[in-house]
C-alpha cells in the first residue's frame, strides 16, 4: 500500500514519512486512524516490542534471505533505538534511506541523510560522511533542489580527495558533481571533470562502476553537441556489464542508454527502441513501482519519437494523473513537457504555451538551468511545427531535430 493511499484524507504524507523515520511519535488519534485503514487492532501499533536492540535487528535485518522486505522492523527499532551504538544507527538508516531512495520516497530519504551526515561527524569517519553526503547530492537532485545538491557534492568530493579515500568512493563523488554541474549549465566545469575521472580514476574502476562513469560522461557529450562521443561511451558502457554480473544497473543503464538517444540529434530510435524493449523485458519481473514508472514515462516519450502521438499522450497523461507519482523532479518535468507539447499539437495552443512557460519559469527559479532550456526549446519547437504550413500535424524532421532531452532514466549511483 503506498502512501498516499494508506492517509487517505485523515493524515499528510509527510506526517506519516516522519513516524515511519522515527522523528515523530503517533498521537492517540493518528494510531487509531491508521490502525482502522491497516484493519488492525491498535495494539498491533502500539505493544512493545520484543526487546532486541537495533544491532539485533540489524543482523536480522542483513541476514534475511533475498527478497524479505524488513523496513518496517528496521524503522520501529531505529525510532525506538536510544542512541547508544551510533555506528549501529548509522547503519540503519542507510538501509532505510536506500530503500526510500528506491521507492522514489526523496523527502523521507532526506531526512534519513542528513541525521547521517551527523552521525558520520559524531563517528568521525571521513568515508561514511563522504558517502552520506554523495546520497544527499543524489537526494536534493532528484528533488530538483539543485541549490542543496553542489555543495553537498562539492564537499563529499573535498573529502575524498583529502582523506585518500578509495577510487569508488572518488568516483562515486566526482560522477555526481559532473550530473549537478550538466544540470545547472556549466557545461566546461563538467568536461573538465569528465576528463579527471576518465584519465586517473577510470582504468582502476570495478566494471560496474567504470559502466556508470561512461554514462555519466556520455550525457556532458550530449550536452556539448558531440553525439559521435556520447554514442560510444554508451555502447561502451553497455557492452562492460552483463546481466548476471548486476541486473539492476544493467537494466537502468539500458534506461539511461535509451534517454540519452532520444536526446542526440538526430534522435537514434531504433537504438532506444532496441534498449527500451531490453529493459523492460527485466521490469516486468523485478522492477520496483518507481522503475516502472520509469519505463511508462520513457515509452511515452519513445512513442513521440516514432510518431505514435496517441499513445505518447494517453501514456503521458495516465502516468501524470497517478496519485502516487514518485518519477524525480527532472523526469516529471520532462514528462509534463511532452504533455505540454502533445496539447500544443492537439489544438490546445494557448494551455500548452502556458504549461510550457510555467515549467520554464519553475525550472530556471530553482536553478534547473539545463532543464528550463529544454522547456523553452521544446514550446519554441512546438510552435514551429503547428505553424509550419509543410507539416500542421509536426512530421519527424520538424518535431525532433532540435529536440533536446526528452526523456527519463539516469543511472543512480546508489539504484534511484
Amino acid at each position: 500500500m503506498s502512501q498516499a493511499n494508506l492517509v487517505g484524507e485523515g493524515l499528510s504524507t509527510g506526517y506519516l514519512s516522519r513516524l515511519e523515520s522515527g522523528e515523530r511519535r503517533p498521537t492517540e488519534r493518528a494510531v487509531t486512524y491508521l490502525a482502522q485503514r491497516l484493519g488492525v487492532d491498535a495494539a498491533a501499533l502500539t505493544e512493545p516490542t520484543d526487546g532486541r536492540s537495533l544491532t539485533a535487528v540489524l543482523a536480522a535485518v542483513t541476514s534475511a534471505p533475498p527478497g524479505t522486505d524488513d523496513t518496517a522492523a528496521l524503522s520501529r527499532a531505529v525510532a525506538e533505538d536510544s542512541g547508544d551504538d551510533p555506528a549501529a544507527r548509522w547503519q540503519a538508516l542507510w538501509l532505510l534511506s536506500r530503500a526510500a531512495g528506491r521507492d522514489g520516497d526523496y523527502e523521507r530519504e532526506r531526512v534519513q541523510l542528513l541525521e547521517l551526515i551527523e552521525l558520520s561527524d559524531l563517528l568521525e569517519a571521513a568515508e561514511l560522511r563522504a558517502r552520506s553526503l554523495v546520497q544527499y547530492a543524489r537526494c536534493t537532485r532528484a528533488l530538483g533542489d539543485m541549490r542543496a545538491a553542489e555543495p553537498a557534492a562539492v564537499e563529499a568530493l573535498s573529502i575524498a580527495r583529502t582523506e585518500g579515500l578509495s577510487v569508488s568512493d572518488t568516483m562515486a563523488a566526482l560522477m555526481v558533481l559532473i550530473s549537478i554541474e550538466t544540470e545547472v549549465g556549466r557545461l566546461e566545469a563538467a568536461g573538465r571533470h569528465v576528463d579527471e575521472l576518465e584519465r586517473d580514476l577510470l582504468p582502476q574502476a570495478a566494471p560496474a562502476q567504470a559502466a556508470e562513469a561512461l554514462w555519466t560522461a556520455a550525457m556532458v557529450s550530449n550536452r556539448q553537441g558531440d553525439h559521435a562521443a556520447a554514442r560510444t561511451r554508451l555502447e561502451t558502457a553497455l557492452d562492460l556489464l552483463q546481466g548476471k554480473d548486476d541486473l539492476n544497473l544493467w537494466t537502468r543503464l539500458r534506461a539511461a542508454a535509451t534517454a540519452a538517444a532520444l536526446q542526440m540529434s538526430p534522435p537514434r530510435v531504433a537504438e532506444a527502441d532496441r534498449w527500451l524493449n531490453e529493459a523492460a523485458c527485466v521490469l516486468a519481473l523485478i522492477g520496483t513501482p518507481l522503475q516502472v514508472q520509469e519505463l511508462r514515462a520513457l515509452q511515452a516519450h519513445l512513442a513521440f519519437h516514432k510518431d505514435q502521438v496517441d499513445d505518447a499522450r494517453a501514456l503521458s497523461h495516465a502516468l501524470l494523473s497517478e496519485e502516487d507519482l514518485r518519477l524525480s523532479y527532472r523526469d516529471r518535468v520532462r514528462l509534463s513537457v511532452l504533455d505540454g507539447r502533445l496539447m500544443i499539437l492537439a489544438g490546445r495552443v494557448d494551455d500548452g504555451i502556458a504549461a510550457l512557460q510555467r515549467l520554464g519559469r519553475q525550472a530556471a527559479e530553482s536553478n534547473n538551468l539545463d532543464l528550463a532550456a529544454h522547456v523553452w526549446q521544446s514550446l519554441a519547437t512546438a510552435l514551429a511545427d503547428v505553424r509550419s504550413p509543410q507539416a500542421p500535424t509536426g512530421t519527424p524532421t520538424q518535431r525532433h531535430s532540435s529536440s533536446s532531452s526528452e526523456s527519463t532514466g539516469e543511472a543512480r549511483g546508489s539504484g534511484r
